[in-house]
């Protein structure tokens, strides 16, 4: 059985008239990454705040290794707390920036001064900055800077690492390169991690497990490859950035009817007759070569495929792939993400052809939230 170290129970919490917090319940194993993830003002970054003890809850309670800790002062917690800004001492250097906790930590619990240096000296190693002990840190990059806050928030070898956006302020190549880095730092310290971002990529490449949250409440919890090829609801398939989606009914086993045409997928949670939300994700498709197709069908498409013709109204180069969007004979616009290795070899405005893998279409109950619908544009 796994153990939980960090438990949120039935949290809520109301700023004026505002619910930010709707009976929220979360649980975070010892040593496991939990990412928060949803639009701004979904209320991950207040949760963040209450378990920090910065905020306090109307409602609900929180505990750490199975203790109510709703009265403990935020510096009693023993936690750490990495923001999206550094929050670095700008009149400091690195190796005191990272000491600063310790040595705060020296004076209340005895620790030596030797014992704070060969902290400092292990940490900038586990964050690869070795070296960078004299520097100012008005002279770091973006990214030498975010490894200074983090080696700063694990100097105390904090209970709990807390970071709230701690990527936001980087620039794409470097957040990406530090997404693993992270992650393997986490991972290598075994610390306990509540994670907070607005970003799906960096959640799913950092997390071990992801928090769907939305208007103060949670949507769906799961490993990330789970929320991302089943979304419990539209609203987060559309977070997630999958605009196709349409209603349809259930006709018979792993067969739907959809304004597209009839679709194959797994109908297995459901009866026929039923009414569901059709998914189609994004990467479900492949551009079929004109040449491959008679009149009469497909000739060098897999017999589990569908084909949708259509024609093609936008496309923007993603480098390794295209994002298109066509509009089909019938039903509405969809948006694929296509790989490509040449150019693509249709043209806005002409037609084109692609075989949905089945896998890719997914059912979701019907719509129970009261998210707009898609617009078709690209994003």
């Amino acid at each position: 059985m796994v153990i939980s170290t960090l438990e949120i129970l039935n949290v809520s919490k109301t700023f004026g008239d505002t619910r930010a917090l709707r009976d929220v319940s979360v649980s975070v194993a010892s040593g496991e990454i939990v990412c928060l993830l949803g639009p701004s003002g979904c209320g991950k970054t207040t949760l963040l705040r209450i378990v920090a003890g910065l905020e306090t809850l109307d409602s609900g309670r929180v505990l750490f290794d199975g203790k109510d800790i709703g009265q403990v002062p935020p510096h009693g917690r023993d936690f750490g707390l990495m923001f999206q800004d550094f929050a670095l001492f700008p009149h400091k250097n690195v190796v005191d920036n990272v000491a600063f906790g310790l040595r705060v930590r020296h004076e209340n619990r005895g620790n030596s001064d030797l014992e704070v240096a060969d902290r400092v000296h292990e940490v900038l190693g586990l964050v690869g900055l070795r070296g960078f002990e004299r520097r100012n840190v008005s002279d770091l990059s973006g990214g030498e800077a975010q490894r200074v806050a983090l080696a700063r928030s694990l100097a105390p070898r904090p209970r709990l690492l807390m970071l709230d956006e701690p990527l936001g302020s980087l620039d794409r190549a470097t957040r990406e390169r530090l997404m693993i880095e992270l992650r393997d730092i986490l991972t290598g310290v075994g610390v306990t991690t509540l994670y907070v971002t607005h970003d799906q990529t960096e959640a799913f490449s950092i997390a071990d497990r992801v928090v769907i949250m939305n208007t103060g409440q949670v949507e769906q919890i799961g490993p990330p490859e789970i929320v991302y090829r089943r979304p419990a609801t539209a609203f987060i398939a559309r977070f997630l950035g999958m605009s196709n989606l349409a209603e349809g009914t259930v006709v018979t086993r792993g067969r739907v009817t959809t304004p597209w045409g009839p679709l194959e997928a797994d109908t297995s949670e459901y009866q026929p007759g039923d009414r569901v939300q059709v998914l189609i994700r994004s990467e479900a498709a492949v551009l079929v070569a004109s040449d491959s197709l008679s009149p009469e069908g497909s000739e060098c498409v897999p017999s589990d495929r569908i084909v949708i013709r259509g024609r093609l109204v936008a496309r923007t180069f993603r480098g390794g792939r295209y994002k298109i969007r066509m509009e089909p004979d019938k039903g509405p616009h969809l948006s694929f993400d296509v790989a490509v290795v040449e150019p693509m070899p249709v043209e806005i405005g002409c037609q084109l052809t692609v075989a949905l893998h089945p896998a890719g279409v997914v059912l979701l109950s019907p719509a129970a939230d009261a998210q707009p619908e898609p617009t078709g544009r690209l994003k």
